[in-house]
């Protein structure tokens, strides 16, 4: 292999890497109201969308940095998500019916809904936030300057993954050591159980609802100052998002992160070997390749390996 070859490979396995990290964000979202509530969000890339667009106009009318509205963003579709989960999810999820996944059926609806009122607002033009640091990068030259190859980081796409890295440790410390949290797994883990253990299961759902609408509108914010927006984006969000919580096993949080890092790296390879248009190809190459191979996803292999140690 070429020392051109060698570049362009470490290039895209990096790019693939930070591309994952933002992915590994989003699929966490789904991944969590996965686990406690046992439907699938899809409604969720709409949700990101709508975080999307909370970020351009703050950065449009105020002139708030992107990466700022995430403490804007963030806490507003948290809120967004506790009301769709009490008003609209919560009572269906209550009703008999000949439909089982009529919950899943909402959520399409509800992502219907607010792509509509995103065109009706906005319009389906392109939207861009152009901050100044969107096309600098950092190279390798400039800390190793006799490095034997060249390689550049992204300045955007390296200080949205380092955001993804620690809003993803803070929903690891939160779930892990405090009461919340842990009455969240709990519920994840068996409903009946918790609710014996004086769990309020139905505030937990609420709450579960909300923090994945939160860490998707986080991402959507750490997506902006990369992507164009338009109103039909959340389509392509909710379809990764999908894509990882399969591909890393419904529910788990680890297998979310592996997942979404796995899903990066491979479109990033697709794109440069084969062609950028092929990237969408490769993302459901992958995932029915998991379906096949691997249906319980990462988290099952880990599990397997676990007990055979």
């Amino acid at each position: 292999m070429t020392s051109v070859q060698t570049e362009v490979l470490l290039q895209t396995l990096i790019s693939g890497f930070l591309l994952g990290g933002l992915y590994a964000l989003i699929g966490l979202g789904m991944t969590i109201i996965m686990g406690v509530m046992k439907i699938i969000n899809l409604a969720h890339g709409e949700l990101m969308m709508v975080a999307m667009y909370i970020a351009y106009v703050l950065f449009a009318q105020f002139h708030i940095d992107p990466y700022l509205s995430v403490f804007i963003a963030a806490p507003a579709l948290f809120l967004l998500g506790m009301a769709i989960q009490k008003f609209l999810v919560d009572p269906v999820l209550k009703v008999d019916s000949i439909l089982p996944e009529n919950q899943v059926i909402l959520t399409v609806g509800i992502g219907m809904v607010l792509a509509n009122l995103a065109t009706i607002i906005f319009t389906s033009d392109y939207r861009q936030t152009p901050v100044d640091y969107s096309t600098k990068a950092w190279y390798l030259s400039d800390f190793w300057k006799h490095a034997p190859i060249e390689l550049s980081l992204s300045y955007p796409w390296s200080v949205s993954f380092v955001m993804a890295v620690i809003i993803t440790v803070c929903l690891w410390f939160f779930l892990a050591k405090t009461d919340m949290g842990k009455s969240i797994r709990a519920t994840a883990q068996d409903q009946d159980a918790a609710l014996m253990m004086g769990v309020n299961v139905g505030r937990m759902r609420a709450i579960t609802f909300g923090l994945g609408s939160s860490l998707v509108g986080a991402a959507g914010c750490l997506f902006i100052p990369i992507y164009y927006i338009y109103p039909d984006i959340g389509g392509q969000f909710t379809l990764i998002a999908f894509v990882i919580t399969i591909l890393g096993g419904l529910g788990s949080t680890v297998g979310a992160i592996i997942g979404g890092l796995i899903l990066g790296i491979f479109e990033s390879l697709t794109a440069t070997y084969v062609g950028m248009g092929w990237a969408s190809v490769g993302r459901f190459v992958i995932f029915v390749a998991a379906l096949v191979f691997f249906p319980g996803g990462v988290a099952s292999l880990l599990k397997t390996r676990k007990l055979g140690k």
